[in-house]
């Protein structure tokens, strides 16, 4: 790295410590040190707020991005799919006037990559002529043979796509990368924006910034338009790989924002020629297919026979016209790193004009002169691969000493086709804020663009990325790289814009709450599920924290109620051995460290981390059905079960203080589900997961309680223990309020058909639920679910709480009591496979026994 210069040494200005690298364009500073107009009173006026002021605002952009549940996922990474998006404080400023070239020249590369998308899939003149080498298509991985002949369903070819632009330090701007297979970035540049427009209020007002909804405005009216025989009101869906995707986030984000139907491949199905979205109510006809999965994975039939993320018949379906997909199928081949060196005689051949915006100077080693001239200058060369399949490895070949450059000019002379030689460009530097104050970061700018009804739109702006490191000439969110807002800066106010318009009439209104896919249903039926098993888990615990850190009556380790309730702690978490173990004596004497465990250890199977964990996993995998303050209470859950985590065992206050406050948050995520979910059946089968976990909760601790054999006294004091365990002991008081014996308590717990925490309240609320369902009529009690809870609803009614109340003695066996909550469990859980067989069992993807080429 050539040696900084120190810059501005404006001392009312905090770019005073400001420092570049000497040899490379820096976009915040003309080289004399002075900053660059339009970048002036940004930077002034975010000086005068001060050091601890922009620290704050820092630590503000944290907490917002990990309160929206913002993430990107870095293969490899300890977070994994939980790691927070890296988002820097200080926008990254480009004036309009500057913007318009740049403006014009992604419009005629988006129409030059169209065009030769085009001829590669259809008349393939372009390799007939010359202009274009048939290795580099054909030879290409991702150019699919399935989908030559494939009709372009709007007027060009390639709906979408975005261009990285990178400066080179003579301030020339370069494309250094093509995406057009399914660019991502788009929604993250739209939360950057929302974000930093939260934090910076007045400056990013008063900086006359660009509006970024037109272009999604256009984005939604173009995939619209894509939809076969132009219906009015298309069915579009988003097709993401699913949750462990680097960027899902952005995937549920886009399909929220947009109004579409997130779903998976096994949401699909192709019948009749036509693709089909399976909802609860049947299937569902598909128009449009936002493409957001690797083509060569979209369809194991006919691409890659190993997927398990596709959707049988696809292709053919795109074929007969019945679908559109965009990004359309095969135009991953644009992405080849050879086409840079054809572009400028493509463009002078398909448009007869040259570039606008070069592309990085490159030259392919399929050619005697690329080949010689790559080796030749191997030093100033950046080494690429046609295609990620056949080596993802970017060389750089400054980096190389003598013998690594002759062990690479081997390689690349015994498959010379498969090498790319660029130029290596060092990108311009840009401010970011760190700890430590302003540094300079290597960026590339990522511009998108949609197909209009008549010409490509730009967005005004795009994502900026930063590197992760002073000095990494490397930019990559995979290497854990940094992203700024872009504000495209007017000389005058810009009219707000919305993403929403007027609706002239009222059948362009259409509702979409039926099509909810069964996997959907099965995941939020889970996220209900898991978020009651928490809350449940948390009280018990906390009663059992309570009853160890501040005993009644003398009672402490080893007491027989205490030792009752660590028991019922591992039965109903079922984290065996535990408390009912072989080493149970000795644990219960010293339960600390075996109790932490099930509070804190991640690793613990039924333990409250990891049920909290996959609470946490279950909701990401719907998140596009879930509102910002879902998302803001499940940080906060994240966060309290992170302090469990680092609490010491015999720290047992401090865990105390952490289920204090990790219940209410829980209880507010009830909340905010019961608030800002349609009383649809997405909301139905979140409902019916809770009421019945809650049932089953409810039931195992009675047996594992109330039901053991045990003195007068100790069955007191477990009554009082399970009315704490499920919030009932002030309405025990207000009912009798001269003692507390089982009778009483289960006359509560079990019976009350107006308590909300009683079993009875649960079944019946899973009967009014259960009539609701999708194919429920006349006829629900011949249906086995139906059978099932109206069993457990008899047995339930038909109780009698002070005989259930009689104790077995020692030795007798399981009292009536016991005997009645296994039954109920049984039944319970039976209902809950009968319902998941019925509404979320999917079929298994058909897959080739062979592959179809012959070695």
């Amino acid at each position: 790295m050539p040696e900084s210069s120190p810059l501005l040494a404006d001392s009312e200005c905090f770019c005073d410590a400001y420092r570049f690298p000497a040899d490379t364009y820096d976009e915040m500073c003309i080289a004399m040190g002075e900053l660059r107009p339009h970048w002036e009173y940004p930077m002034r006026a975010l000086g005068k707020l001060g050091t601890e002021a922009l620290q704050a605002r820092r630590d503000e952009i944290r907490r917002l991005v990990r309160q929206n549940g913002v993430t990107y996922n870095v293969y490899g990474d300890p977070q994994g799919a939980g790691r927070a998006w890296e988002l820097d404080l200080i926008p990254f400023i480009v004036q309009s006037t500057d913007w318009a070239p740049i403006e014009h020249g992604l419009i005629q590369r988006a129409e030059l990559l169209s065009l030769v998308l085009q001829d590669i899939y259809g008349s393939q003149a372009l390799l007939r002529a010359g202009v274009l080498p048939a290795p580099v298509v054909v030879g290409h991985p991702g150019y699919l043979r399935p989908c030559a002949g494939i009709p372009t369903p709007g007027r060009r070819a390639l709906p979408l796509c975005a261009v990285d632009l990178a400066r080179a330090p003579d301030g020339t701007l370069y494309t250094i990368g093509d995406r057009c297979q399914a660019p991502s970035g788009a929604g993250y540049a739209l939360e950057n924006r929302i974000v930093a427009s939260r934090v910076l209020p007045s400056l990013f007002r008063d900086a006359n910034v660009h509006r970024l909804a037109g272009f999604f405005r256009t984005m939604r009216t173009t995939l619209a338009a894509l939809a076969p025989e132009h219906r009015d009101q298309p069915n579009i869906m988003v097709i993401t790989p699913g949750p462990c995707n680097e960027a899902y986030f952005e995937h549920a984000y886009l399909a929220g924002y947009l109004g579409y139907t997130l779903v998976q491949g096994e949401d699909l199905l192709v019948s009749q020629g036509s693709v089909w979205l399976k909802t609860l109510d049947g299937l569902q006809p598909v128009d449009v297919i936002l493409r957001r999965l690797d083509e060569e994975y979209c369809d194991p039939l006919e691409l890659r026979e190993d997927s398990f993320l596709g959707v049988p018949g696809l292709v053919q379906a795109a074929r007969s016209g019945r679908v559109a997909i965009a990004n359309p199928l095969g135009s991953g081949v644009l992405e080849n790193a050879a086409l840079h060196a054809f572009m400028p005689a493509l463009s002078r051949h398909l448009l007869g004009e040259d570039l606008r915006l070069p592309s990085v100077p490159s030259w392919w080693c399929g050619t005697a002169t690329g080949l010689s001239h790559v080796l030749a200058n191997l030093g100033q060369m950046v080494i690429k691969m046609l295609h990620p399949r056949l080596g993802t490895r970017t060389t750089f070949g400054y980096q190389l000493g003598a013998q690594g450059r002759a062990e690479l000019c081997e390689r690349i002379k015994a498959r010379p086709e498969i090498f790319v030689g660029q130029m290596y460009i060092p990108p311009s530097t840009g401010p970011v804020l760190t700890p430590q104050g302003l540094e300079a970061r290597h960026m590339v700018l990522r511009s998108f663009l949609v197909a209009g009804e008549h010409a490509y739109t730009v967005m005004p702006g795009g994502l900026t990325r930063a590197s992760g490191n002073a000095g990494e000439p490397i930019v990559s969110n995979q290497r854990g790289g940094i992203n700024k807002d872009t504000w495209l800066v007017a000389s005058e106010p810009v009219r707000p814009q919305t993403l929403l318009s007027m609706t002239r009439s009222p059948a362009a209104l259409r509702s979409d709450a039926g099509q909810i896919p069964s996997r959907t249903a099965d995941d939020l039926f889970w996220l209900g599920r898991y978020a009651e098993r928490a809350e449940c888990t948390a009280r018990l615990l906390r009663v059992v924290l309570m009853q160890l850190i501040d005993p009644n009556d003398g009672e402490g380790p080893g007491s027989s109620c205490l030792e009752q309730l660590l028991r019922a702690a591992t039965h109903q978490t079922m984290t065996y051995p535990g408390f009912v173990g072989e080493d149970s004596p000795q644990l219960l004497a010293k339960p600390e460290e075996e109790l932490h465990q099930v509070l804190a250890d991640p690793a613990l199977a039924g333990g409250l981390a990891q049920t909290l964990a996959a609470l946490v996993q279950s909701a990401r995998a719907i998140r596009d059905r879930l509102s910002p303050d879902t998302w803001r209470v499940l940080n906060h859950i994240e966060i309290r079960s992170s302090a469990l985590q680092t609490a010491g065992a015999a720290d047992l206050g401090a865990q105390l203080e952490e289920l204090d406050a990790l219940v209410p948050t829980l209880i507010a995520l009830s909340g905010v589900f019961s608030e800002t979910m349609i009383r649809g059946q997405g909301w139905l089968f979140l409902e019916i997961g809770r009421r019945l976990e809650r049932a089953l909760h409810t039931c195992r601790l009675l047996r594992t309680t109330l039901a053991v054999a045990s003195e007068p006294d100790q069955a007191a004091q477990l009554a009082e223990a399970v009315l704490a365990a499920t919030d009932n002991t002030l309405a025990y008081r207000r009912r009798y309020p001269f003692g507390t014996d089982t009778a009483g308590t289960l006359e509560l717990i079990l019976a009350d058909e107006a308590n909300p925490r009683a079993i009875m309240f649960q079944v019946e609320a899973l009967e009014r639920q259960l009539k609701q369902l999708p194919g429920v009529g006349a006829g629900a009690y011949r249906r086995p679910e139906s059978r099932l809870l109206l069993e457990v609803l008899t047995q339930a009614r038909l109780a009698d709480c002070a005989s259930l109340a009689e104790l077995p003695t020692e030795g007798a066996g399981a009292g009536p009591l016991a005997e009645l909550m296994q039954r109920l469990v049984g039944l319970l859980s039976d209902f809950a496979e009968a319902l998941s067989s019925r509404y979320f069992k999917h079929t298994e993807l058909p897959h080739q026994l062979a592959p179809t080429t012959l070695d």
